[in-house]
């Protein structure tokens, strides 16, 4: 008798580099160079692989034949860049201050993190943020209470920015991609695959508009949204997300994943070491395993 396939991600499931598509590889290598303070590991022909202390957050595919997608469609809606300190996330934001200022759209504290959101010159949406310990975490039947509340960026600026950090004494601290952002045509489309398919748990949810989700306990590593993109169909070549990736703690998680896929119907390119598939909208997400 055949053993039944666990249904959850593994618990340290964690996010792997962003993809994205885009028309001007050079200004864009410069925006998440020189303003967002990420490092390029690694440049060679038309991609470009940015990031902090040897770990990959953003990678950058030049595909200048491509174009713009119509409004309201489904895409990313922000990747979210986890900062390990107060003061590196003070640096990032000062450094947007002065480099871009006008790329800035907003800040929040949602009691589980701060966060300070941009959207970088091609229009992805872009979240630079630090997290409060997961002692301080509230959670409720499952649920994580997380919050919009105001937050002033110069203040904080003012608060955790020191000499050292503004003249870059912070730039080879680690970073990573915290959570990925998504923009979807209907929440419960993305329940069915992003939960009951793909196995992560639900952490909080907004009155059918929203869903967070995550493995092992965190916040969220995923989210999807519909207040952009409502009614939105499958993707077609655009500009913008290429690949979303999955960081898995061993190849067991990654075949536990894989057999679930196949169980659910869904396609997937697997050769023991990655997994490749798309979700409902095209969006294509990329599971490896690290050990």
């Amino acid at each position: 008798m055949n053993t039944p396939t666990p249904d959850r991600l593994a618990p340290a499931t964690s996010m792997g580099a962003v993809t994205l598509l885009v028309g001007d590889l050079d200004g864009m290598t410069r925006f998440y160079r020189d303003v967002l303070t990420l490092q390029v590991l690694d440049a060679e022909g038309d991609t470009v692989t940015l990031g902090r202390a040897n770990r990959p957050i953003v990678v950058l595919r030049a595909e200048p034949s491509l174009r713009h997608a119509p409004a309201g469609s489904a895409g990313l809606f922000h990747t979210a860049i986890l900062f390990e300190s107060q003061t590196a996330l003070a640096a990032a934001l000062y450094s947007l201050a002065r480099h871009a200022p006008r790329t800035f759209t907003g800040s929040a504290d949602h009691l589980v993190s701060q966060a300070f959101y941009a959207t970088d010159p091609e229009g992805n949406g872009i979240e630079l943020y630090w997290d409060r310990d997961r002692s301080a975490w509230s959670w409720t039947h499952g649920r994580v209470e997380m919050a919009t509340l105001f937050l002033d960026p110069n203040a904080f600026i003012r608060e955790h920015l020191t000499d050292a950090a503004a003249a870059g004494a912070t730039a080879d601290e680690a970073a990573s991609v915290g959570h990925v952002h998504l923009s979807v045509g209907d929440v419960e489309t993305a329940r069915s695959f992003y939960v009951d398919t793909l196995g992560f748990d639900v952490t909080a949810e907004l009155s059918g508009s929203a869903l967070f989700v995550s493995a092992g306990g965190y916040h969220h590593h995923m989210a999807m949204n519909v207040w952009n993109s409502r009614g939105a169909g499958p993707r077609m070549p655009a500009l913008g997300l290429g690949r979303v990736d999955l960081a898995l703690p061993d190849r067991d998680g990654l075949g536990e994943l894989s057999e679930r896929l196949r169980h659910h119907g869904v396609q997937a390119a697997d050769d023991g070491r990655t997994v490749t598939f798309t979700d409902p909208w095209r969006n294509t997400l990329h599971a490896t395993a690290v050990a």
